[in-house]
C-alpha cells in the first residue's frame, strides 16, 4: 500500500473559505477515485493560507478488475433501442446475456495502475471545486472555459510514494516543488513524499495542520495577556481566522491609550476584532483593558517590537475616529435623534421608520396596560434606588421617584410609560454617526447614549436589547420594559407587512418576517405571555388608524403562519409539528401558549398505550363516517338503540363529554386528555361487537351517530386525524 501527497499551492485564500475547503478536497477526491474503484483506508487535509493539501492513505499500486453488469431493453424491444444499447457498451449482441426476456451487458474491466487513475482525478477535482467565489486569470481568463480557482492557483505537488504522478492542469504541470514561508524561507522545496510533507514545511516556517496554528494562536495570546496580568477575552472565530491568515502564527501584546476606553466597550472590541483581527483583553475584574493581542505572521528578530508598534498606530487612529463619532453624538439628544427617523423610508407601503415607531410605541403601551405584559416581581418598584420614570413619553420630563407604596394601577401606568418612552427612542441611533461607522451596533450605541443623558435604567437596557433575540441562541429579554419594546417592534413589522400583503413565499423573505416571528414565539412561550393573536392585531390596526376592511385578510395568514413557525421554534425541544397541526386544525386557537401546552399534553397523551389505541379507534370511525356521507346531530337519538355494547359507549360518552368540556376551559389538558382514555375500551368493543353499517338501516343509523359523537368528543381536543402514524 503506498501514500498519495496532492498540494494545490495558490496566492492567499480568504479564511472564512478554509475550513470548508479543506472537507470539500477530501470528499471530492475520495468520490472521484472511488469511480475507479479506489478506496483509502483515510484521507488527511490540510489547508493554510497559501495551500490547500491532503495525504491519502493505504492505496494500492493498482486497480482491481471489476465486472459491472447494466441493464438493457427488453429481449423484443425494437432494433433501434437494442442499437443504441449495443453502441453505448460496446458490445455485440452476441455478447449480451438474457434474463427473463431482458438483455443485460456485462463489462469486464481490467485494473489500472492508480498512478493513471490520479492523473486523471485531481484535474477533475480542481475543475469541480465548490469554492463560493471564484476567478480566472492570465490570458486564459478571456475563455469562460479556462481555469477558475479561489486565487491563482500556482503549482500543483502530487507524490505517490516518492514517484511524480504526472499531468497538467491548465498549463501548471504537476511536480514536487512547493515553496516555504513568504519571508522565512526563500527557493522551492523539494518534497520527498507523503512522509515527510509535514516536517519539510515545518523546517521551512509553515505549519501545515489548521488545528495546531489555531492551539498555538490560543493558547500564546492567552499567555501574552497572562503576561501582563490581563485576561484574554475568548473569541474561537477570531482564533479561526487567525490561523486562516497566518502560516507561522506568533502572538503579540500591544497597547493603546487609556483615554479610548470612554468610548462604548462594544465600538472598541468591534473595531479591534472586524477590522483588525485582534483580541480583546480585560482586568481581573472583567473590565475592558487598554491593551489587545494581535497575531504575526513571522518570529521577528526584535521580537514583535516593530510589529506591536506599527499595529498601535494603525488602532489609535481608528479609534481617534471612533472617539470622534461618539463625542459628537453624546452632544446630541435621543429624542432629537429620533425626529430625523422622519426623512428615512421604511417601506413604500409603509411610510417612514417614525411612522413604524409610532405603532409600535402604542403598541408597546397597550401591552403594558392591557396586563398582558406584568411588572417583574425583581423589578420592585420598576426603576431601582433613586431612579425615577419619565411621566410622558419624552425623556424631558422626569417624574418624582416613584413610592414605596404605589399602587398596582400607578406601577402599571409607570412601566407602560416606560415602555413607549423607550419605544419612541429605540431607532434613534440608526441616524447616529456612530451607527453609521459601526451598524453592527445599533440599538447597543443607542442605550449607552440614553444612560449618558441620564435616562432610567429601564429605558436604556431596552432601547440595547430591543432587537434581542436576532437568532437560534441568542438571549431572549426578560425586563418588561425590553420585552414590551422588543414584542412591538417585532410585531408591528410583522403585522405591517402581512397588512399590505407583503408575506414571505417560498425561500424568500427579504423583509425578515419568519425571524422576527421567531422572535415573538422565543418571547412569548419563555415568558409565557397569553395573547389573542387576532385582538392584538386589531388594537394594532386601530391604533395605527388603518382600516380593519383593508387589513382584515391579513389576520388568517398571521396565523397559519405563526403555527408554522411555532413547528420550526419546537423541533428541537422534541414536539412534533403534527400534534401542533392537530390542535391548531380545530380551529379559533390563537394564544399559542395554550395551544403549546394543549399540544404538549397532546405528545404526552399519545404515547401512551391508551393514546396510541384511541387514535386508531377514531381514524377507523372517522374513515367509516367518511365512506358513508354520514352528517347529522346525534342529539335527536340519544335513547336510540338497546346493545349493550352501543349503551356501554354511550355511557361513556355521556360521562366523558362534559368532563372533557370542562378541563380544555380550565385548560387542563392533561386531564382531557385523561378522561378521553376512558372511551378507549368502550369504543374497542364497540368495534369487534358491532357490526356499524347493519343491513337495518335504523340501527346502521345509530351506530353511524354514536360514531359520529365519539368523533366530536375527540375533537375538543385536538383534530386527531392530523395524527401521523
Amino acid at each position: 500500500m503506498t501514500d498519495f501527497l496532492l498540494e494545490l499551492r495558490s496566492e492567499e485564500i480568504p479564511a472564512r473559505m478554509q475550513v470548508k475547503a479543506k472537507e470539500d478536497l477530501a470528499r471530492l477526491f475520495a468520490d472521484e477515485i472511488a469511480k475507479a474503484g479506489l478506496t483509502t483506508t483515510t484521507i488527511e487535509a490540510f489547508v493554510t493560507p497559501r495551500r490547500l493539501a491532503l495525504i491519502a492513505r493505504g492505496l494500492p499500486e493498482e486497480t482491481a478488475a471489476i465486472s459491472e453488469e447494466r441493464k438493457g431493453p427488453r429481449s423484443n424491444a425494437p432494433e433501434q433501442a437494442l442499437a443504441g444499447f449495443l453502441r453505448s457498451t460496446g458490445l455485440t449482441r452476441e455478447q449480451l446475456v438474457e434474463r427473463d426476456g431482458v438483455f443485460f451487458a456485462v463489462i469486464d474491466k481490467p485494473g489500472r495502475a492508480t498512478a493513471d487513475v490520479l492523473a486523471q482525478a485531481v484535474p477533475a477535482v480542481v475543475r469541480a471545486f465548490p469554492w463560493p467565489k471564484s476567478m480566472r486569470w492570465g490570458e486564459a481568463s478571456l475563455s469562460t472555459e479556462s481555469l477558475r480557482w479561489v486565487r491563482p492557483l500556482q503549482g500543483v505537488v502530487a507524490l505517490f510514494g516518492d514517484t511524480l504522478v504526472p499531468f497538467d492542469i491548465d498549463g501548471i504541470a504537476s511536480g514536487a516543488a512547493t515553496m516555504g514561508h513568504r519571508f522565512h524561507h526563500s527557493g522551492p522545496i523539494t518534497i520527498e513524499s507523503a512522509d515527510t510533507y509535514v516536517e519539510q514545511l515545518r523546517a521551512a516556517n509553515v505549519i501545515v495542520h489548521l488545528s495546531e496554528r489555531t492551539t498555538l494562536i490560543r493558547d500564546g495570546a492567552g499567555a501574552a495577556a497572562a503576561a501582563e496580568g490581563l485576561v484574554l477575552v475568548k473569541d474561537e472565530g477570531l482564533v479561526l481566522e487567525n490561523a486562516g491568515l497566518t502560516e507561522w502564527p506568533v502572538p503579540l501584546l500591544g497597547r493603546f491609550d487609556p483615554d479610548f476606553l470612554g468610548v462604548p466597550r462594544e465600538v472598541i472590541q468591534l473595531t479591534m476584532r472586524t477590522n483588525q483581527k485582534y483580541f480583546a483583553c480585560t482586568d481581573a475584574d472583567g473590565a475592558l483593558a487598554n491593551a489587545f493581542v494581535c497575531t504575526a505572521n513571522i518570529d521577528a528578530s526584535d521580537g514583535g517590537n516593530a510589529i506591536v508598534a506599527g499595529n498601535q498606530k494603525v488602532l489609535a487612529a481608528r479609534l481617534s475616529d471612533a472617539k470622534f463619532f461618539w463625542e459628537n453624538d453624546l452632544k446630541v439628544p435621543l429624542a432629537d435623534q429620533a425626529a430625523k427617523l422622519s426623512q428615512i423610508i421604511f417601506h413604500e407601503k409603509l411610510g417612514t421608520v417614525a411612522d413604524k415607531v409610532e405603532r409600535f410605541a402604542k403598541l408597546a403601551r397597550w401591552l403594558v396596560e392591557e396586563g398582558i405584559i406584568k411588572p417583574s416581581p425583581l423589578q420592585g418598584r420598576g426603576l431601582g434606588e433613586g431612579q425615577s420614570a419619565p411621566a410622558m413619553s419624552t425623556p424631558d420630563d422626569i417624574a418624582l421617584p416613584l413610592s414605596p407604596a404605589i399602587s398596582p394601577e400607578a406601577e402599571r401606568e409607570k412601566l407602560a410609560t416606560l415602555a413607549e418612552t423607550a419605544a419612541r427612542l429605540c431607532k434613534a441611533d440608526l441616524v447616529t454617526g456612530m451607527v453609521g461607522e459601526f451598524p453592527e451596533l445599533q440599538g447597543i450605541i443607542g442605550g449607552h447614549l440614553a444612560r449618558a443623558h441620564g435616562l432610567p435604567d429601564a429605558v436604556s437596557d431596552a432601547i440595547r436589547d430591543h432587537y434581542k433575540p436576532v437568532g437560534q441562541g441568542d438571549d431572549v429579554p426578560t425586563a418588561p420594559v425590553t420585552v414590551a419594546v422588543s414584542l412591538a417592534d417585532k410585531l408591528d413589522t410583522l403585522f405591517s407587512f402581512f397588512a399590505v400583503d407583503e408575506r414571505p413565499t417560498g425561500s424568500k423573505d427579504p423583509f425578515a418576517l419568519r425571524r422576527a416571528a421567531l422572535g415573538i414565539l422565543a418571547v412569548q412561550t419563555q415568558q409565557g405571555l397569553r395573547w389573542s393573536i387576532e385582538k392584538v392585531y386589531r388594537q394594532w390596526a386601530g391604533a395605527s388608524e388603518m382600516s380593519w376592511t383593508a387589513v382584515a385578510d391579513g389576520l388568517e395568514h398571521l396565523r397559519y403562519f405563526f403555527a408554522d413557525r411555532l413547528k420550526v421554534q419546537q423541533r428541537e425541544a422534541g414536539v412534533r409539528h403534527d400534534l401542533i397541526d392537530a390542535v391548531f386544525a380545530l380551529g379559533g386557537e390563537d394564544d399559542l401558549v395554550r395551544l403549546l401546552a394543549r399540544v404538549k399534553a397532546l405528545q404526552g397523551f399519545v404515547s401512551t398505550a391508551e393514546g396510541a389505541n384511541l387514535i386508531i379507534g377514531y381514524k377507523r370511525a372517522s374513515s367509516i363516517l367518511s365512506k358513508s356521507g354520514y352528517q347529522t346531530d346525534y342529539a335527536d337519538i340519544s335513547d336510540a338503540g338497546d346493545g349493550r355494547h352501543q349503551q356501554a359507549l354511550r355511557s361513556a360518552l355521556g360521562t366523558a363529554e362534559p368532563f372533557s368540556v370542562s378541563a380544555v376551559e380550565k385548560e387542563d389538558f392533561e386531564g382531557a386528555m385523561a378522561i378521553l382514555s376512558q372511551l378507549r375500551v368502550p369504543i374497542d368493543d364497540f368495534f369487534e361487537h358491532v357490526l356499524v353499517n347493519d343491513p337495518d338501516g335504523d340501527k346502521a343509523r345509530v351506530n353511524l351517530a354514536l360514531l359520529y359523537r365519539f368523533r366530536e368528543a375527540v375533537h375538543r381536543v385536538a383534530d386527531f386525524s392530523k395524527i401521523e402514524g
